[in-house]
């Protein structure tokens, strides 16, 4: 079984955290509430932290000569300074960060599809859709790390790639941090069928840093290194680069198997590319043989277990768990 470094990951206050949303409420998050288990989290609640109370008045974005403000509907008070120098101060003082976990369609933690108003009128209908104030800094300032909303993370291919990139990130903080280069080689290694179905070029260019042959520092080979992982995981990979990592580890088995063996694992492989099937049972074959033949290097790779298994999930409509349907 692997062991993950526990990710550092802000999360809005009001996912589970505290009552600290305009009306009082705390919102359910069954993400946010699986991962307290395997994550440190830093909750905030940008309103309550520049004094808003709870319950309080709502705030909504407008534009305003061509700007976008952020404003108090019922006091007309104008929040945009304030606003932008917590957001600044909080990012600026939170330390090294993995992620960020917002609130769905905040005014201030969204991080799209937040409604924009032309006044700070209630009754003034919407024009258009931005960023929330802290949601919007934050995908200025950290683009590249593992970014979502809870909304979002309700969609499982999301919340797979959020995730992957969570764990991922996680653990070459700790290979930055401590300056090694045996670590940077198996960090490159053990992901490596991971960084493939990610991009292929990406990962040509992250092996030749690896292999070094300018003789370059650690501390050189770390900033190359981590500028192209982060370029890497920018986009989730195609099902076509997934169905080329598992043919890659088939080739290790092909002289061992029986016919059908390898019919099996063809036809789990046409299933997932014709949508009916999702990728763990192919997955979950190339681990049995890895463990059958005893080979460390694929039982090793992370794409194999790119996050703990206790955060896997079964949709409820296809659970056993569900209620009894013949009663």
């Amino acid at each position: 079984m692997r062991e993950f470094v526990r990710p550092k990951v802000v999360v809005s206050r009001c996912l589970e955290f505290d009552r600290c949303r305009y009306n009082g409420d705390v919102i359910s998050s069954p993400i946010v509430a699986n991962l307290v288990e395997y994550v440190d989290f830093l909750p905030v609640c940008p309103e309550v932290e520049i004094g808003l109370g709870v319950p309080r008045n709502p705030i909504r974005i407008i534009l305003e000569n061509g700007k976008q403000r952020l404003v108090q509907s019922a006091s007309g008070r104008d929040l945009t300074e304030v606003m932008e120098a917590f957001c600044t101060d909080f990012l600026n003082s939170a330390g090294d960060i993995d992620g960020f976990i917002l609130k769905y369609r905040s005014p201030s933690c969204g991080i799209k599809d937040v409604k924009v108003y032309s006044t700070a009128a209630l009754r003034s209908g919407a024009i258009g859709k931005t960023s929330g104030f802290f949601g919007g800094i934050v995908l200025r300032r950290f683009p590249y790390l593992a970014i979502e909303d809870e909304g979002r993370l309700r969609n499982s291919r999301i919340k797979e790639h959020f995730m992957t990139k969570l764990f991922v990130l996680a653990a070459f903080r700790k290979i930055k941090s401590e300056g090694r280069m045996r670590d940077l080689i198996a960090f490159h290694t053990e992901n490596k069928y991971l960084l493939m179905a990610y991009s292929q070029a990406e990962l040509r260019q992250l092996g030749n840093i690896v292999a070094n042959k300018e003789g370059r520092t650690f501390q050189e080979l770390i900033f190359d290194y981590e500028q192209h992982l982060y370029n890497a995981l920018s986009k989730p990979p195609k099902y076509t680069a997934n169905i080329n990592v598992l043919m890659h580890a088939f080739g290790y088995f092909s002289e061992k198997l029986s016919a059908q063996e390898k019919a099996l694992f063809f036809d789990l492989i046409q299933k997932y590319r014709d949508g009916k099937t999702s990728l763990c049972p192919a997955i979950n074959t190339i681990r049995a043989w890895a463990v059958r033949f005893g080979d460390q290097y694929l039982m090793d790779q992370s794409f194999f277990e790119p996050y703990p298994e206790g955060l896997l999930e079964v949709e409820y409509v296809d659970s056993h768990l569900r209620e009894d349907l013949w009663k």
